[in-house]
């Protein structure tokens, strides 16, 4: 995609959804880093509703510890992965009160040294806790980035490199959100909704349904065609009761 039309990508989306913000919901930062964590292979929806009555009663490092592994579990069992996350979220709280005072630092790297947090993890946080110009790339961003021609790529680092490079100086803070949703409600894997999309000139997917109630593809109806037609059932006489001879009569 070239410089005008990313421009132009971006402005649509912007227009749509002037100031995007995360769907997992946190009064902190530590509260966010963790909420992200949880949410490897996870639904922001299942993580708020696990997070609800656990942010109420830990909201620093040090009352993590203090609720302990077990302790976590019973909030987080809905999550998938729960055990694993749950000891890395105790590790990484007893890590940030010896090596952070108890705060969530503004660097990739330290981060990244936390137990159970990845480069996308990092991403999330320096975006949404510090405004950082970062691209965390997930499976929605790295369809969007490939399908559209916006960020072509074969591994996630290299969609990131390819935003980072490519996105406009106006849209660097929001980009990642901007696509993350337009991949979870518009651009999605199996059905993607051209119909609806604000960019769908822009984008190099083809080809694109005209609507909710397009017509069924030739492709299919050839498909349906070469389909062997269903054995017929044979039909089977009812004989009514005045019908029936009696053998003795």
């Amino acid at each position: 995609m070239n410089k005008a039309d990313t421009f132009e990508f971006y402005r649509r989306l912007a227009e749509a959804n002037p100031a995007p913000v995360t769907e997992l919901e946190y009064g902190n930062h530590f509260q966010l880093l963790v909420a992200v964590v949880l949410s490897a292979q996870a639904t922001d929806v299942g993580v708020n509703k696990a997070t609800r009555a656990l942010f109420e009663v830990v909201k620093t490092p040090a009352q993590m510890v203090e609720l302990g592994e077990d302790g976590l579990k019973a909030h987080i069992k809905t999550i998938g992965l729960f055990n694993a996350k749950a000891a890395n979220v105790i590790a990484l709280s007893q890590a940030l009160i010896e090596r952070h005072d108890g705060e969530v630092p503004n660097d990739r790297d330290a981060l990244t040294a936390l137990p159970g947090v990845g480069r996308k993890t990092a991403n999330v946080v320096l975006n949404a806790a510090f405004g950082a110009e970062t691209f965390a790339v997930d499976t929605h961003i790295f369809r969007v980035g490939n399908r559209t021609g916006l960020a072509p790529g074969r591994t996630v680092l290299d969609v990131e490199r390819a935003l980072d490079k490519g996105t406009p100086g106006p849209f660097r803070v929001h980009g990642h959100h901007w696509l993350i949703l337009h991949g979870r409600y518009i651009c999605k894997a199996r059905c993607p909704e051209c119909w609806r999309c604000p960019v769908a000139d822009l984008c190099r997917f083809k080809p694109k349904p005209d609507g909710p109630d397009a017509p069924t593809p030739k492709a299919a109806l050839k498909h349906r065609a070469n389909k062997p037609a269903p054995a017929r059932k044979k039909r089977v006489k009812v004989v009514k009761a005045a019908e029936i001879i009696d053998p003795q009569a």
